[in-house]
């Protein structure tokens, strides 16, 4: 623990709230150790149970972790502080921040006048013409949409529906590597992450089937462009997973197909095969506007119902100038050529870096999405020695649980010209760190 801080507090709650004002305040880092518990009550003239309890609260809003005989310290992502990356430099080019290119978003229109109502719109939350285009949508994939509602983007939806169902200190398995966000989310609510490996098909089956055996309530994965390794499930892998599920028809399934196309081939469903309760979100930020935080959501009865019942106590509805806007948007068949010239030149970047790293012996995935991600034994090597030459990449640590270093490259900027000088920089890079390190 950092000598500089000095914990107080007579209760639970004071001492709690003590050491939370630590780490907000960064007073108290990452991987700081906490006093033992009976020397901390020694110290502030309290019962161990008091202390205890203090520490039990804070494990359970993921502000700090337990490591056996290591003690209790500092969560690496404590809830009050998310993943956020380093500013980049000037001077850079920018390959880290998983951000389309401008050039292929189309220019958004918000409806023109704006009437006043009387009221709320609570009683009709959502627009009958999006809730039409939203369930074409889900089922132009085969996906079921006899019910859809909406929310204020992705991980605004997985939230409020992880928050409806679990109770904090609940295992949600997410995958390892996976969206920092949703890495950040998860012990933010109080609960427990159980990391399930990925391979180029998705969640591997035997890392969820042991997931699923040792109790999780929750399963988030995406179905396809799996950030940050650009994963999609095959219909093989849909069909086994689908079997795993159905054993555990008590399990939530979310997928964040944050990356739904609205041309090219189906996403498989993993789902539309569970009886049990699952839900499926899109959102549409990636591809047609960052600023549009709006996203559609199917799944089972129960599920939506929970999700819009916890909706109306908060928020209420979606903003009907923001719906409209969406409207206009995936209604226009420009947007849509835009969008379809914007993921084959997606496409084409992301193989251009692959195949200039492959040319120099270093291996990369990226079969779908924005970025490619490139296995490394040293990510701050890399990270630095990649700036050194102008390139400002992400590492690795903010993706991942229990999965090996890497780091992700994103391609939605870096035009195919550009992909050989960064693969000749990478490998001079991992060159110079064999010869540092030592082989």
């Amino acid at each position: 623990m950092a000598t500089q801080y000095s914990i107080q507090g007579t209760t639970a709650k004071g001492i709690a709230a003590s050491v939370e004002r630590g780490v907000t305040e960064g007073e108290l880092a990452p991987g700081d150790a906490l006093p033992p518990v009976r020397r901390l009550a020694d110290e502030l003239g309290v019962s161990p149970g008091t202390v205890a309890t203090a520490y039990k609260e804070l494990r359970g809003r993921g502000l700090v972790v337990t490591r056996g005989r290591g003690g209790t310290v500092v969560a690496e992502a404590p809830s009050e502080a998310s993943r956020r990356p380093p500013r980049m430099p000037e001077g850079l080019t920018d390959l880290a921040s998983g951000l389309p290119d401008p050039a292929f978003l189309p220019v958004l229109h918000p409806p023109g006048e704006v009437r006043p109502v009387y009221g709320s719109h609570r009683a009709a939350p959502r627009l009958a013409a999006l809730e039409e285009l939203t369930r074409a949508w889900f089922r132009r994939d085969g996906v079921p949409a006899e019910r859809v509602t909406f929310a204020h983007g992705a991980l605004d939806c997985v939230a409020r529906l992880l928050s409806v169902e679990l109770r904090p200190g609940d295992a949600v398995a997410v995958e390892d590597p996976g969206f920092h966000h949703l890495l950040d989310l998860v012990p933010a609510l109080g609960l427990r992450m159980v990391p399930v490996a990925v391979d180029g098909e998705g969640l591997t089956p035997d890392a969820l089937r042991t997931a699923l055996r040792a109790g999780v309530r929750a399963v988030v994965f995406s179905p396809r462009a799996q950030c940050p390794t650009g994963a999609s499930l095959t219909p093989a892998r849909r069909d086994e997973l689908g079997s795993l599920f159905r054993e555990f028809p008590e399990v939530l399934v979310i997928e964040d197909d944050y990356l739904a196309e609205f041309d090219g081939p189906p996403a498989p469903s993993v789902g539309a095969l569970a009886p049990g309760r699952w839900a499926q979100v899109r959102t549409v930020s990636k591809r047609l506007g960052v600023d549009l935080r709006w996203a559609g959501l199917t799944g089972d009865p129960v599920t939506l119902a929970r999700h819009d019942g916890r909706m109306l106590m908060t928020s209420g509805w979606v903003s009907h100038v923001l719906q409209e806007t969406v409207v206009r948007v995936l209604s226009d068949p420009g947007t849509t050529r835009l969008v379809a010239r914007g993921e084959a030149a997606y496409t084409e970047r992301r193989r251009a870096l692959i195949d200039a790293l492959g040319a120099r012996g270093i291996r990369a995935v990226g079969a779908g999405g924005l970025n490619v991600w490139v296995p490394v034994r040293d990510e701050s090597a890399v990270v630095n020695g990649l700036r050194t030459h102008g390139w400002w990449v992400a590492a690795g640590a903010r993706f991942r649980i229990d999965a090996p270093p890497a780091v992700r490259i994103t391609v939605s900027t870096l035009v195919p010209e550009e992909a050989g000088r960064l693969a000749a920089d990478f490998a001079r890079v991992l060159g110079d760190a064999q010869a540092t390190y030592g082989g």
